[in-house]
């Protein structure tokens, strides 16, 4: 319906958060946050708080859902997506900007209770697992990286 206007309150949305990786054994592992009802895996994202920089909003919010303390090495992109709000039905243009991460401590059992597990991935079954396909082009950004810097070395 090209030309046809959306009536109500549109707002632009910013969150950041990150594809935490370690190597296992020669394999490269991904940290996974799980909601069991509905099933869905995804990456660790979150809202800035007030001051902070995209940057550290994607460290703190990607070590509060995974319990992981975590070190960026550099972007990966960003997703854009819409979603409608409660109550007022405010629809949103949301970017979320990720970050490469390597897993430098902490255990996912320490995560918040935002998300019912935590879990490392061998990086394909990560692929796999992520519920929505912005995210799995992201990790795909993310592996690549990760393999360009191991050529490097």
């Amino acid at each position: 319906m090209k030309g046809k206007r959306i009536k109500g309150k549109v707002e632009r949305a910013v969150s950041a958060g990150g594809v935490v990786y370690r190597q296992n054994d020669g394999s490269i592992e991904v940290a996974l946050c799980g909601r069991r009802a509905p099933p869905r895996w995804s990456l660790p994202k979150g809202t800035p708080d007030d001051g902070e920089t995209i940057v550290q909003t994607a460290v703190r919010e990607t070590q509060e859902e995974t319990g992981l303390q975590v070190e960026v090495e550099e972007p990966i992109g960003s997703i854009r997506y819409w979603f409608v709000g409660s109550p007022d039905q405010t629809r949103f243009n949301k970017t979320v900007h990720f970050y490469l991460m390597s897993y430098r401590g902490g255990c996912t059992q320490d995560h918040d209770p935002e998300f019912d597990d935590v879990e490392w991935f061998p990086a394909e079954e990560a692929q796999r697992r992520l519920t929505y396909p912005n995210e799995a082009k992201i990790l795909d950004k993310a592996l690549a990286l990760i393999q360009k810097k191991e050529g490097e070395n």
